[in-house]
């Protein structure tokens, strides 16, 4: 049973989400936070699997409220909502240590998987919609992206052998498993291995953190 913490400054909307996700097997809502500050305060108690955490809210917002959940190293997971209108907010909240993002209209679906997906340590984050969230970013970058430095030289990435790094590289464009076993002639067993051990090595916490990581240093640029 995957256990969630919803987290909404708008009470109907709350009780949308309760329902929805009380109305099939495998999840169970163990409370609910119509803030940031409540947010962290009732992850500490609960221990919810999932965080459902949406971005604007009053006082603390969820960025804020993601960066201190993540920080305590607790079994928790934040799964970020929003709308596309709001990609700033999320792209802030990933880098905070969400562990992905949803669009506040997705399916009953297609929330139930993201759910589940993110309780069982797997990111939630389309490669289109990956794509889309950087390119909304390319305009306010440099014109060489915004490097915190060089794959060559960041600790992060020093020990990836060259099947590595490429793989790095591969999930910084956004392609899934199946797309860079096809492009890279391998087995997706064998690019399921290869991806493990590059969230590994670079201390990526998912696949979203190492979107971020790919791109800050360059090795991929949005379009």
């Amino acid at each position: 049973m995957t256990t969630v913490l919803i987290v909404d400054d708008q009470p109907l909307q709350r009780l949308g989400f309760r329902m929805l996700l009380e109305s099939g097997p495998g999840t169970a809502v163990v409370g609910e936070a119509g803030h940031g500050a409540e947010a962290v305060r009732l992850v500490a108690e609960l221990r919810p699997d999932v965080v459902l955490m949406d971005v604007r809210m009053p006082g603390m917002d969820g960025i804020e409220a993601t960066r201190r959940i993540v920080a305590t190293g607790g079994r928790s997971r934040v799964l970020i909502l929003t709308t596309f209108d709001l990609d700033e907010y999320a792209h802030a909240a990933l880098r905070a240590g969400a562990s992905g993002f949803l669009l506040k209209d997705a399916l009953p679906e297609e929330l139930l998987a993201g759910i589940r997906a993110v309780a069982s340590g797997d990111a939630v984050i389309a490669p289109g919609v990956t794509r889309r969230l950087l390119d909304v970013y390319a305009h306010r970058l440099p014109p060489n992206g915004p490097r915190t430095g060089t794959p060559a030289d960041d600790p992060r990435t020093r020990t990836l052998t060259e099947r590595e790094h490429q793989i790095l590289v591969a999930i910084g464009r956004g392609w899934t498993n199946g797309e860079i076993a096809e492009r890279l002639v391998l087995s997706e067993s064998t690019v399921k291995t290869h991806v493990g051990r590059v969230l590994s090595k670079v201390g990526a916490r998912d696949r979203v953190q190492a979107v971020i990581l790919a791109y800050d240093l360059g090795l991929t640029r949005p379009g």
